[in-house]
């Protein structure tokens, strides 16, 4: 199909988002274009002021409009315990289970020297600089269980080694619900060396 040059870029424009392949993304311009002209008036308003309001937590480097999130923010979170995860979304994971009560600090990626991404690039200087101003006494890893995750999670714990802090990492295992049939050798792997004693 022949597309105009300004469909041809709207559709360029929406590849960029992440599992937009062609398809995807012609699929979409097409019916914004064709069915949900007010949709994509709201959608257009809506991303140029999130592109221009929303940054960082000056806390956590979590995405608020704010300078500190709402998160960090409030009076009711145990503020001596800290969770660290990769990405913002993970923020959205741990607080859906409804169990988590402490902070966050968001490394907004794990590290990579291939692709320069390094201690600096994450935060971790400014994540020591927070053990270091003595309010946090538990400190939980909740990077991804990846070999990029479980580096950054290493390099995290080798870094606080002289805090005296607690420092866990989260448990991986065989999923509430799943067989063990069906569970990869890896995850299995970890699920033993991670067992707890009962009684």
């Amino acid at each position: 199909m022949f597309l105009s040059p300004l469909v041809t870029e709207l559709v360029e424009a929406l590849r960029i988002l992440p599992g937009v392949g062609p398809k995807s993304a012609q699929r979409m311009a097409l019916h914004l274009l064709e069915r949900q002209r007010s949709g994509g008036k709201r959608l257009a308003d809506v991303l140029v002021r999130a592109m221009e309001q929303v940054r960082e937590c000056r806390e956590c480097q979590s995405l608020t409009e704010q300078d500190i999130c709402h998160i960090c923010a409030s009076a009711t979170r145990d503020r001596s315990m800290l969770c660290v995860v990769e990405n913002p979304v993970d923020v959205l994971a741990v607080e859906s289970a409804g169990t988590y009560r402490g902070l966050y600090f968001v490394l907004k990626g794990h590290l990579s020297p291939l692709d320069g991404i390094g201690p600096k690039e994450l935060g971790i200087p400014r994540l020591l600089e927070r053990v270091r101003q003595g309010e946090i006494k538990e400190m939980i890893l909740a990077t991804n269980p990846t070999v990029e995750g479980e580096a950054t999670a290493y390099y995290v714990r080798e870094s606080l080694r002289d805090f005296p802090i607690i420092i866990s990492r989260i448990a991986h295992g065989v999923p509430m619900g799943g067989e063990l049939e069906f569970v990869d050798g890896n995850t299995l792997a970890h699920a033993l060396a991670g067992r707890k004693t009962l009684g």
